[in-house]
């Protein structure tokens, strides 16, 4: 068996921090920290059935509903939205693909900082559930990037253009730290059915709830000349306009099979 030699053994001297205890004292303080500084684990479950569904409703006992544009062209009729949602107090959320932000980027500036979300449509606005993983990816982080360069916002919102989703899409999506969303009140306006069929659609929707998430398009023709009445006749019901980031749980829920997002506690 192996000694240190008696030599060595007489001048071998043990530190005075581990003979006064305060190596020890270090050591513990080092591991507790690195306890209270892990990552939160959040109760997420998104699954049903096998299916990996996007958010389209919450469960909630508060009157609010969420309201939301899709920009993917045209910018002639942003400034007059956004001072529609202003004189009524009303705050949205915009999903813009990378080349809106591209092409307008003072209209994303003018959006953020009028107090509304800034959500992820794309940069392209493909079909998602045709590309492969590393493509997604790469349509999500493209613009990701350049709206956190342009503006500093990170965002976490994230509607797949189409409504077009599989099960890889909605897992791609949580992978880069996405809120993937979809909507159950559908206001067609993108059909140029007219203001008045704009209104129609949203505010005497069967699907219209507390906890649902209107979707709306700010390049559509008459979205514009629809959007006060929208206003006025939901907050008449009594709703409370808030922007999607508001209306979310952002961890411990489930899902049902229509995609209602439902806090754990129920």
């Amino acid at each position: 068996m192996w000694r240190i030699p008696k030599t060595e053994h007489k001048n071998l001297k043990i530190p005075t921090v581990a003979k006064s205890g305060f190596f020890w004292f270090v050591l513990l303080l080092l591991i507790v920290c690195s306890v209270l500084y892990l990552p939160t684990v959040t109760s997420v479950s998104s699954s049903v059935d096998g299916r990996e569904l996007p958010i389209y409703c919450v469960e909630t006992p508060k009157k609010q509903v969420a309201l939301s544009f899709d920009a993917a062209w045209g910018n002639e009729d942003t400034q007059t939205l956004l001072d529609i949602l202003a004189k009524y107090n009303v705050h949205a959320t915009f999903f813009m693909t990378g080349g809106w932000a591209d092409s307008y980027p003072e209209d994303v500036k003018r959006i953020l900082a009028a107090g509304h979300d800034l959500g992820n449509h794309s940069q392209n606005h493909k079909n998602m559930s045709q590309l492969s993983d590393e493509d997604c990816k790469q349509e999500l982080m493209s613009v990701h990037n350049k709206v956190k360069e342009l503006t500093g916002y990170e965002m976490f919102l994230f509607r797949p253009p189409y409504g077009d989703y599989d099960n890889h899409v909605i897992t791609n999506a949580r992978d880069c730290g996405y809120y993937p969303i979809q909507w159950d009140v559908d206001s067609l306006d993108w059909k140029d059915y007219g203001a008045d069929s704009i209104v129609q659609m949203v505010t005497q929707n069967e699907h219209l709830g507390n906890g649902s998430i209107i979707l709306m398009h700010n390049g559509a023709k008459y979205t514009k000349d629809a959007l006060e009445t929208v206003i006025t006749t939901l907050q008449g019901a009594g709703y409370e306009l808030v922007p999607v980031s508001q209306l979310i749980y952002r961890d411990h829920y489930h899902m049902d099979h229509e995609g209602r997002q439902i806090p754990d506690s129920k």
